[in-house]
């Protein structure tokens, strides 16, 4: 039996209809659950901020969540600690020391005349005793959030090297009963919006790559027809809307043009289309299918799935001469490529031993690690920093999100009360 997101895009038939805009009542949330973990995680302490407790939300918490969820931190606990630091001058090394904490984050939250808040942070490094940042902002209540989640990126970036992704966002579809959604939240699964909604199906959300815009498909007219909607204003326009199928559309790098898969001249084939619309050209023949296209970072070739071959595989174009190679060629089935952003690999879908798997392949070596264990993942999104993966799974019988770190060592399950929840794509660096 054919994996059945093959059998979507072979097929061309995308159920998706009316999109409306949801009451705000209507949101969902997310939770996140870490499942498993890289077995070297830093401790590090996170003082609750001095002043916190006089408002709704505290930083501290939402930072210290951050940092556990991306399984690159343990939480020493640090709240009973007397007098509580909040600089880095009044923390006391020896103390953090002695708790096993390799780093320590202290603060205070203090409220302004304006109504404002100022909130202060310090990351102190506990073993090399020096502090590695002291940073302040001016902020209303309704940013702690946002300011929490710029905070813990600054705190991952300082630690680890890597960029934070604390501040993104996700997209994803939800299915309760026959009403779908198409949904945006932080990165934690908090804060959910809903953009779309639909008595059918809604599939293959995709951020522009600057986050203002979001392209669909959507089947209004009884068939397939690919939109992109401001995420600003609401606005929305049809940009491909031609006989046939119009589906999976892929942003370009500078956000100026889509990859898009029409069936307009016959069979499902690749075409490139200005983002704001007009006509599309075809990028190459095939007497086969030819969708699921995925730009390389430079923007000069595009990664996609095709059965030319007589199995479905991933090969690579190159725009400018039209160039076709084959890239996958172990196994009958890999679909679904991601381009990973330093342009060195890429994260696709593959089928072993009848389950569908999460997994990587490097361009030089031409080494694929399988990061999920399956049964059946599919959909994957690759965060703005590499270092993780949201894709869809199962468990318990309904469709879930999930996200593994590049390397596999991490995992989390991520899911919604009484849904289905598939068809992720992570936002752009904020």
């Amino acid at each position: 039996m054919k994996h059945r997101g093959f059998l979507r895009w072979a097929s061309g038939i995308i159920l998706i209809s009316t999109a409306l805009m949801m009451p705000l009542g209507a949101r969902a949330q997310l939770t996140i659950e870490i499942i498993g973990g890289a077995g070297a995680a830093l401790p590090i302490s996170i003082v609750p901020f001095v002043g916190e407790a006089n408002f709704p939300l505290g930083i501290s918490g939402v930072v210290g969540g951050d940092l556990t969820r991306s399984g690159r931190f343990r939480q020493i606990d640090g709240a009973n600690i007397v007098p509580r630091p909040s600089t880095a001058e009044e923390v006391n090394i020896s103390i953090f020391r002695a708790r096993g904490a390799d780093a320590v984050v202290v603060g205070s939250m203090q409220p302004l005349a304006d109504g404002k808040v100022e909130v202060r942070f310090a990351l102190v490094d506990a073993v090399k005793q020096q502090t590695l940042t002291n940073m302040v902002y001016t902020v209303t209540q309704a940013q702690f959030r946002a300011t929490a989640h710029r905070i813990a990126d600054v705190i991952y970036e300082k630690l680890t090297g890597e960029l934070g992704i604390f501040s993104t966002r996700i997209a994803y579809i939800t299915q309760q009963g026959k009403q779908y959604q198409l949904q945006i939240a932080d990165a934690d699964g908090d804060n959910p919006q809903t953009i779309v909604t639909s008595k059918d199906s809604l599939i293959s959300p995709r951020f522009s790559p600057d986050g203002s815009r979001i392209a669909y498909v959507s089947f209004e007219n009884r068939k397939p027809v690919v939109y992109v909607q401001s995420l600003l204003d609401g606005k929305r326009q049809a940009i491909a809307n031609f006989r046939g199928s119009n589906s999976a559309p892929a942003w370009s790098p500078d956000g100026t043009q889509l990859a898009v898969t029409l069936s307009r001249d016959g069979g499902s084939q690749l075409f490139l289309i200005a983002a704001t619309g007009g006509q599309p050209r075809r990028l190459m023949s095939s007497p086969g299918i030819d969708t699921e296209a995925a730009f390389m970072p430079d923007g000069e070739s595009l990664l996609f799935s095709s059965d030319r071959g007589g199995s479905p595989q991933i090969y690579r174009l190159w725009i400018a001469d039209g160039r076709v190679e084959r890239v996958t060629v172990e196994g009958s089935y890999n679909v679904s490529p991601q381009p990973l952003p330093d342009g060195k690999g890429f994260v696709f879908v593959r089928r072993d031993s009848g389950r569908m798997q999460i997994a990587t392949m490097d361009f030089q070596t031409r080494q694929v690690l399988a990061l999920t264990p399956g049964p059946m993942d599919e959909s994957p999104a690759i965060a703005p920093n590499g270092r993780y993966v949201l894709y869809a799974g199962q468990s318990g019988g309904r469709s879930v999100l999930a996200a593994v770190s590049i390397d596999g060592a991490i995992r989390q399950r991520i899911g919604a009360l009484a849904q289905q929840v598939r068809e992720p794509s992570w936002g752009p660096l904020q």
